[in-house]
C-alpha cells in the first residue's frame, strides 16, 4: 500500500511540474524562442549569440529561407553584418533551436 500511494504522490509531482526533460520549444503562433523572433536580419557570430543554432538535415524545429530583401515572416532570415535583428552562433553540440535551410515553405511546422 505505502508503494502505491508513494507511487501516487510521485506521478502527482511529475504531473504538476510539467514536463522537465522537453525544455523550450519554438513558439509556431509567434514564431519566437526564448523573446528572439525567428525572422528578420540574422548575423553570425563567434561569441555571446542571442541563440545557438545548428543545421540538421532532418527534423529541424525551424525551416529557414535566406532572402535578400523582405525578412518579414517565418524563417525568412537576411544575413548581415550590421544592425541585426538576432545574433547566432553555429554549433555542433547542444544548440538551443535545430534548423534546416529550404528553398520554399520556410517556418516552424
Amino acid at each position: 500500500m505505502r508503494r502505491w500511494i508513494g507511487a501516487v504522490v510521485v506521478l502527482a509531482m511529475l504531473a504538476l511540474a510539467g514536463p522537465v526533460w522537453a525544455g523550450d520549444t519554438v513558439d509556431k503562433g509567434s514564431c519566437t524562442f526564448k523573446g528572439f523572433k525567428l525572422y528578420g536580419k540574422i548575423k553570425v557570430v563567434d561569441a555571446f549569440p542571442d541563440l545557438k543554432v545548428q543545421i540538421v538535415d532532418a527534423f529541424p524545429d525551424l525551416k529557414v529561407k535566406v532572402v535578400d530583401a523582405f525578412p518579414d515572416s517565418c524563417g525568412k532570415w537576411k544575413m548581415v553584418d550590421a544592425f541585426p535583428d538576432l545574433k547566432i552562433q553555429f554549433v555542433t553540440a547542444f544548440p538551443d533551436i535545430k534548423i534546416k535551410y529550404v528553398e520554399a515553405f520556410p517556418g516552424a511546422d
